[in-house]
């Protein structure tokens, strides 16, 4: 593999056997930001839970669903981010989950329909700075509404990833290294929660679906092979064992747990 590849697929640059892909919001943090902001800033709950639906049955792009819901919140980004911080908390298995991806070869890449300065702060808080700036994140990022600054009240919006549906095509991600030949290719995982998974649900080699929520049953509907977990402790073991050999990818993927 040539420099100009790993410069185009940055998680091949140590040449992993395999590489983890994840969203962020519900999955690597117990709680979901936007949510939180949505909830308790924002037009609350009812309305956000009625996008969602909408969602997960093809009546709404998530980019539109997504917007209004964080058009509903007028805080300051500055006091959004100081309030997450105290609110939202890492997956209990995931730092334990991280380190041994590191030392095993791992890559972790975070494709997230959220926004970049949220989870930078959020993982710095939760891992360290250090620690945080050595995973990948490809996500939304947010900017100042003309004549405002993010810190004042109704100053900031998001900044979509690209211009699909989804906002961030998380697919459009993973596609790159699920075409690469037999002999380069690694085996590709991922873990999601909700509905702005939904366009990375069929890429990769085995799909961990967070238990109790949407994007279990939006993998039912479409017959997307997968298996549930409660927190990144049981990621951890299932991919220790795919690693190790005792189990394959197609076992793994034994859906509603």
């Amino acid at each position: 593999m040539g420099s100009t590849l790993d410069i185009a697929l940055p998680a091949l640059k140590t040449k992993p056997k395999f590489i983890f892909f994840t969203d962020f919001d519900g999955t690597i943090t117990q709680q979901d930001s936007n949510d939180w902001m949505t909830d308790n800033l924002g037009f609350g709950a009812e309305l956000r839970k009625k996008g969602n639906e909408d969602v997960l049955f093809g009546r709404r792009d998530f980019r539109d669903s997504f917007a209004d819901m964080l058009d509903s919140i007028k805080t300051p980004f500055n006091e959004c981010i100081e309030l997450l911080l105290k609110n939202i908390t890492l997956d209990p298995g995931f730092k334990q989950f991280f380190e041994w991806a590191k030392e095993n070869n791992v890559p972790i890449v975070i494709l997230s329909g959220g926004m970049e300065p949220v989870i930078r702060a959020l993982l710095a808080h939760m891992l360290g700075k250090e620690e945080a700036e050595t995973l990948q994140i490809v996500s939304n990022d947010v900017a100042p509404r003309p004549g405002k600054s993010v810190n004042e009240a109704g100053g900031w919006h998001i900044v979509y990833h690209d211009d699909s549906g989804f906002g961030h095509d998380k697919s459009l991600e993973i596609r790159p290294y699920a075409r690469l030949p037999a002999e380069e290719r690694p085996v590709l995982f991922y873990a999601g929660d909700g509905v702005s998974d939904l366009s990375a649900a069929k890429e990769t080699d085995l799909l961990f679906a967070k238990s109790g929520r949407d994007l279990v049953s939006y993998c039912e509907r479409e017959n997307v092979p997968f298996t549930t977990f409660q927190d990144f402790t049981e990621i951890l073991a299932t991919v220790k064992d795919i690693v190790a050999g005792k189990t394959t990818v197609k076992e793994a993927a034994t859906g509603r747990k």
